[in-house]
């Protein structure tokens, strides 16, 4: 079971990004990576974590959010299992975090 929701996440994962890149058209969203995906045991929720380029996340959420019913749709034809997992968009801070935690090590290393 472990082995098909890994698989299912990577599929989940690859697909969703094409579908960002390809066919969502609000300018709002902008660029926007898929950093992972966590399905539930009984494939009914996806979680997806999310990051983006540009520095009004919020916005960019709020977009996400109300594209989710048509990224669903287009998940729905890509994927070969009954029901379309709900999907559940994170914003995903570790690269901010990991960033921040850098500056403060070269800072440390400087003095």
């Amino acid at each position: 079971m472990v082995m098909k929701k890994e698989k299912m996440n990577g599929i989940i994962q690859r697909e969703l990004s094409d579908i960002l890149q390809t066919e969502v058209r609000d300018p709002a969203i902008g660029f926007c990576t898929i950093t992972g995906v966590d399905i539930t045991s009984d494939l009914s929720i996806a979680k997806i974590y999310v990051s983006f380029l540009n520095k009004n996340t919020k916005k960019s959420m709020e977009a996400l959010e109300r594209s989710k019913g048509f990224i669903r749709s287009l998940l729905a034809k890509r994927l070969t299992i009954r029901k379309c997992p709900e999907l559940h968009f994170i914003l995903d801070t570790s690269l901010e975090y990991g960033n921040k935690i850098e500056t403060i090590i070269e800072e440390l290393k400087e003095k």
